[in-house]
């Protein structure tokens, strides 16, 4: 089963912007997909990753399929050249390699940013899906627990994920310190400014409204999270309203100036985070009382800062995948002797059977009872060293030789498991 597991990735690092949301999934349609795979290919074991950097699928066949899904999955985003996309594609047709690039997306280090946060919970969404279609058998199973509970220890025993290691996130870090549940004003929703929202819809404790000189990007922006929506030309009121203003405005001298922050009513504590390159808020609006401005420096200085300390990080999360791997790797290979086992048992637990029903005829209820226990305790002793040579072989990579071996003592192929 182990080295029956491949899968097939398409990511940030592989292919461009314009390509990737080409392929990107949504939930209908990694369902629908996942249900295309069991019926043509018969696949067990399915798991589909789809975020905004990859998309992956993951499955179990003795079948090298990954040409085929690749295939099966263009057709089904209707792209109309897909040749073209096939060299975006990386192939993991080992399941070695299969098993750790697996391990490694879902810990974050093959993340844009380093140590992202969200990837675990998209992997156990994606888990989720498996579940929901009953495509997801022990050997699936094993593995995401194993990550999750690596996931776990990354956490709690490095600082792999703490603070803010983009400039989008680390302004959202950046406005919990501010103030509590704030009113929040994003301007201009470029590359950024989309960043901005999309770590914004992960707070739930914001008012957060959104201004954009083309309003249908701000209202399609608004439907991925709780935002409110408001016309350019009632920036003003807007601000007025504010607490905290995210600018990512580009143009090529400041749109927020002193005097227009001044004339703005009721004038109260105010924090611009101005994330444009050129500036969009001018420095002198900090000489207004109560007005305090952080720059993209300050700003990006918070994210260097996180990503230096999850750097420094890396090598201890990998010694935590290697352990978490080789766990997995032994689980694994003990699958392979599990019928074995179960064999061994029965056969076993016939004899005893037979035997507890030759001699009990003649005992008194309770005398049955004690013999049951006395030969069920006498079984158990006798199976444990078997088991355990069986388990210490398959380490070595030495238990077809036992298996055979037991196979022949007892029979154990007229056996049912």
């Amino acid at each position: 089963m182990y080295q029956q597991f491949k899968s097939i990735s398409i990511s940030y690092r592989t292919a461009p912007l314009e390509i990737r949301e080409q392929i990107a999934l949504n939930e209908e349609e990694a369902k629908a997909l996942m249900l295309r795979l069991k019926d043509f290919f018969e696949l067990s074991d399915v798991l589909v990753v789809s975020t905004c950097n990859r998309t992956e699928i993951y499955y179990t066949s003795p079948q090298d399929l990954n040409s085929e899904l690749v295939k099966l999955l263009l057709i089904q985003k209707g792209i109309a050249d897909p040749a073209s996309f096939h060299e975006y594609f990386e192939h993991y047709r080992i399941g070695k390699a299969a098993v750790r690039h697996l391990f490694e997306v879902a810990t974050g280090l093959h993340s844009q940013v380093v140590g992202d946060m969200q990837i675990p919970n998209q992997i156990k969404q994606a888990y989720q899906w498996s579940a929901d279609l009953h495509m997801a058998g022990p050997f699936l199973h094993r593995l995401l627990h194993t990550i999750f509970f690596a996931n776990k220890r990354v956490a709690q025993e490095t600082s792999f994920r703490d603070g803010a290691a983009s400039v989008s996130y680390a302004a959202v870090e950046l406005v919990e310190t501010l103030a509590i549940a704030p009113k929040v004003l994003v301007v201009g929703l470029g590359e950024i400014g989309a960043d901005v929202c999309k770590n914004l819809a992960q707070k739930g404790d914001a008012d957060i409204t959104l201004i954009n000189r083309t309003r249908a990007k701000a209202e399609a922006l608004a439907a991925t999270g709780q935002f409110r929506v408001a016309d350019f030309a009632d920036l003003d009121a807007e601000l007025s309203r504010a607490d905290i203003i995210i600018t990512s405005i580009q143009s090529g001298q400041p749109f927020f100036t002193k005097q227009m922050v001044q004339a703005l009513n009721g004038l109260t504590y105010k924090y611009f985070i101005d994330l444009a390159v050129p500036r969009s808020v001018e420095p002198e609006v900090e000489q207004l009382p109560g007005v305090m401005l952080y720059n993209i420096d300050t700003v990006r200085s918070r994210a260097n800062a996180a990503l230096a300390r999850r750097m420094e990080a890396v090598p201890t999360v990998e010694a935590i995948i290697d352990e978490s791997v080789t766990e997995f790797n032994d689980w694994s290979k003990e699958m392979v002797v599990s019928p074995t086992i179960n064999k061994l048992k029965n056969a076993l637990e016939q004899i005893r059977q037979e035997e507890m029903a030759r001699f009990t005829k003649q005992l008194s209820e309770e005398e049955a009872a004690k013999m049951d226990k006395i030969t069920s305790s006498m079984m158990q002793k006798i199976i444990k060293l078997p088991v355990l040579q069986l388990k210490a072989a398959c380490k070595r990579g030495e238990a077809e030789t036992l298996i055979d071996v037991l196979n022949d003592l007892f029979n154990l192929e007229a056996v049912r498991s």
